[in-house]
């Protein structure tokens, strides 16, 4: 009988323990957002007044959106919130390979002066200088290291002509432009073989060459055979550099070529400042 007394006992007190060690905790949970809804400065389908002239002193464009105002079952949230502004062609869908995204933090409103908005037009979404484009930009609310996303029901749709401008890189006086290098078949020699190691002019900003690679090594580009004025980069570690990139003149680094060997079409485009290298 005092046995089980004991044995009852104990239970009773294992039980107050278990109690006294169990906390009330309240599970904070996402409830939602309202999506942004985007305006602009210039009505729907406008044309946006592109100029060389004061590029860089005027906003030709300002898009403006609400706070999305993310709640949680503790109520709004206090986090910070970050944008992302996307730049399309119409009929693209967002989904394009040279899809701009401009990232915006906190602010509710981005403007866009004419140089940048050309620039995005040249330079990333490509399109050519001197014809209209229909462009399309919508906007993404981001929480919680980008987890949380609710993008804006509308699309702001303009009309853009992207205008000329100088050249990104300084495009060789000569008018030729020429490859040297351990992955060329000439090697280092300077001037190096013709017409094998001689770039084709397609247009005034736009080189290109089609030769034999070897995988691992580098090269220079030269605007005077036999000169060592040259074409490359500034750090050559940059990831994917041996299928293109940015480069410049007078640069710190030779550029890498593809690892492994093979004919290989080289793109130098003076414009962008940019070259491609695709194996064919």
């Amino acid at each position: 009988m005092k046995t089980n007394q004991l044995y009852s006992a104990f239970l009773f007190f294992l039980v107050l323990f278990a109690a006294s060690c169990t906390k009330d905790e309240k599970k904070i949970y996402f409830e939602g957002g309202t999506n942004p809804v985007l305006s602009a400065s210039l009505s729907n389908d406008a044309v946006v007044p592109l100029s060389y002239t004061n590029e860089s002193t005027t906003n030709v464009l300002t898009l403006r959106w609400t706070n999305p105002n993310y709640r949680f079952t503790t109520g709004v949230s206090s986090q910070n919130v970050s944008y992302q502004i996307e730049i399309d062609t119409a009929g693209a869908n967002f989904s394009s390979p040279n899809k701009k995204v401009v990232g915006v933090s906190k602010d509710l409103s981005k403007d866009f002066t004419s140089k940048e908005l050309n620039d995005i037009l040249l330079n990333s979404l490509l399109l050519s200088v001197g014809k209209q484009y229909d462009i399309e930009f919508r906007v993404i609310s981001l929480l919680t290291n980008n987890t949380v996303a609710l993008t804006s029901k509308e699309v702001y749709k303009a009309k853009a002509t992207p205008y000329a401008i100088p050249p990104k890189v300084e495009v060789p006086a000569t008018g030729e432009l020429y490859i040297v290098g351990s992955a060329t078949p000439g090697g280092w020699s300077n001037p190096v073989p013709v017409p094998t190691q001689k770039f084709t002019k397609l247009s005034e900003t736009l080189y290109q060459i089609e030769l034999d690679l070897v995988g691992g090594g580098a090269y220079l580009l030269l605007p005077t055979n036999g000169s060592w004025s040259k074409y490359c980069v500034a750090d050559d570690t940059v990831s994917g550099l041996a299928d293109g990139g940015d480069f410049g003149k007078e640069k710190a680094k030779d550029i890498p070529a593809p690892a492994v060997a093979g004919k290989y079409r080289i793109t130098v485009d003076f414009q962008r400042g940019k070259f491609t290298v695709v194996k064919i």
